[in-house]
């Protein structure tokens, strides 16, 4: 004990710790500027300093346990989510753990993580000692380990979740979803389906330079939606394509789930999405993306929902002319598009009924994107940080792609929709975009689409039926899954509850929970009664 109270770094090193830890805390927390963590950290040693915390007169040691340890972790936890993905989706945390992380590409958020590890070890450490040699930190530490469990963002939505349960009304989104069409049509436009990896409409804004300037000048020529906002459970990429595919928000199997120790065998079994719509009007589908098709259930989703061709980075490395042109999540969009290209070549070729081909893209993806050598070659130097240079990349090579596509003439009787997954993580421009009103892109192209931009207060649930009365199918008062067409005249529940009211029933549902995982769930509970189901009044 003697020692440890004679060391020359005590207390300046356990008040440093905690105050730079501290301060940086607050900084991912709120939109205080980086340096302003080395202001605060300055204060609380210079506050430490002054109070003796640490070395107080008539010191009493005394060897116990913080109760603030476990508080204190879990607070870590969640600045480190915050970190990372600007904001925090507790479903994309279930799902992910759910659905399974093969082959993901966050090898330098491994590092990250291990570092945040490490720091935390050195704050308890620092705390444990400041408990242990001050009996006035003994004393309120206590109470500001019910504080920290009472601000944790984490555990709050852990108990909104938790609070579902025992909930009065479970079923209120279930009565919403309307079951999607399945009569066959006679005309079957082709469809390219591109999802713009977290390439939200916000970049239009001029803040943003002409970042966004190739998917403004495709809009011009085409129908721009604009006010398509994220509610919770569409946020991040499975997600966001399932909200847009399904018309449905991603609500993780969680205690549904069977065999709780195993990945999911399926994904949303119990809903009729895009593929299975389009399966049955003869069409032939395919998914290729340029990260692994393994990783969150992607392969599971697109093959469970019959698309009879799914690729992704382990089927394009083997033919890789160069093996080393990949990055951490896996092909540069340039090789993508390629074999994009190559598809469609290959359905035009067979001539054997409409095809619809879904791709992911890249090079948008948080926190730094992954530009392409192609890019690199038209833009200069990549500084590895900035996002609105990958931003750039994925907008004019999304374009080039397109306008290649249409002057061979293969694009022709086909509906091209570019649309963000959804809206970006943290990134280098975060403060700039987190200070506007963020929505996330959709633009549809060809069949004979008129120029015109529609602009409403909607969700990633809106697109579903959207997308299909563009593909020409008719919809029982344009409404499918819990979307309403965009350009239809029926209100989206957007529109009709707001979205703060969505997200605080989607917190309370579980009706729909057991519609989407039906067969990895329990049998539902039958209800003493038919319930009715509600349709959105028109506007």
């Amino acid at each position: 004990m003697a020692s440890t109270r004679t060391s020359r770094f005590t207390p300046w090193l356990p008040l440093l710790v905690i105050g730079a830890s501290l301060g940086y805390a607050v900084t991912v927390v709120t939109r205080l500027p980086w340096w302003s963590l080395f202001v605060m950290a300055a204060a609380w040693i210079g506050v430490g300093l002054k109070l003796r915390w640490g070395v107080p007169r008539n010191a009493r040691y005394r060897r116990i346990w913080p109760w603030s340890l476990v508080p204190l972790s879990l607070l870590g936890i969640y600045v480190y989510l915050a970190d990372s993905f600007g904001n925090v989706d507790l479903g994309a945390v279930f799902f992910h753990l759910q659905a399974g992380m093969t082959d993901h590409g966050g090898g330098g958020k491994v590092v990250i993580a291990a570092v945040y590890v490490i720091t935390m070890l050195a704050v308890l450490a620092s705390v444990t000692w400041m408990a242990r040699h001050d009996q006035r930190w003994r004393l309120a530490e206590r109470f500001f380990a019910l504080l920290i469990l009472a601000i944790n963002p984490l555990l709050y939505g852990l108990g909104q979740r938790s609070a579902a349960i025992v909930t009065d009304d479970g079923e209120w989104l279930d009565r919403r979803y309307v079951a999607p069409p399945t009569e066959e049509q006679t005309h079957r436009p082709n469809l390219l389906l591109m999802y713009l990896e977290s390439l939200e409409r916000t970049y239009s804004s001029d803040v943003f330079g002409d970042a966004y300037a190739d998917l403004k000048a495709l809009g011009e020529r085409g129908r721009v939606f604009e006010g398509i906002r994220q509610m919770d459970n569409t946020g991040w990429t499975m997600a966001g394509m399932i909200a847009s595919q399904c018309g449905v928000p991603l609500m993780p199997a969680g205690l549904l789930h069977d065999t709780q120790f195993e990945p999911l065998q399926q994904v949303v079994p119990g809903v009729d999405c895009l593929g299975d719509i389009l399966a049955g009007q003869g069409y032939r589908l395919s998914y290729l993306g340029g990260a692994s098709s393994q990783f969150a259930g992607k392969g599971l989703f697109y093959r469970g929902h019959q698309f009879q061709t799914v690729k992704g980075k382990e089927d394009w490395l083997p033919e890789l002319d160069d093996p080393e042109y990949v990055n951490s999540w896996g092909v540069f969009d340039d090789t993508l598009y390629a074999e994009v290209e190559r598809e469609i070549r290959r359905y035009r070729q067979e001539d054997d009924g409409p095809w619809a081909v879904v791709n992911l893209s890249l090079a948008g993806h948080a926190p730094h994107g992954f530009p392409s050598q192609t890019c690199i070659d038209r833009q200069g130097p990549f500084d590895g940080q900035d996002i609105l240079y990958s931003v750039e990349c994925s907008a004019w090579q999304a374009r080039d792609l397109i306008e290649r596509l249409e002057a061979e003439g293969l694009l022709e009787n086909t509906l091209v929709v570019l649309m963000s997954d959804h809206l970006t993580m943290r990134v280098s421009v975060w403060d700039q975009l987190t200070a506007l009103d963020r929505d996330n892109t959709l633009i549809m192209l060809g069949n004979g689409i008129e120029p015109e931009r529609i602009r409403r207060n909607a969700t990633m649930l809106d697109v579903f039926p959207t997308l299909l009365e563009a593909l020409g199918l008719p919809l029982e008062e344009h409404r499918a899954g819990l979307g309403a067409s965009l350009t239809g005249d029926h209100s989206t529940l957007a529109e009709t509850h707001g979205l703060d009211v969505l997200n605080e029933r989607l917190r309370e549902e579980t009706a729909l929970q057991h519609r989407l995982w039906e067969g990895l769930a329990p049998q539902r509970r039958e209800a003493a009664s038919p319930v009715e189901q509600v349709i959105t009044p028109d506007r």
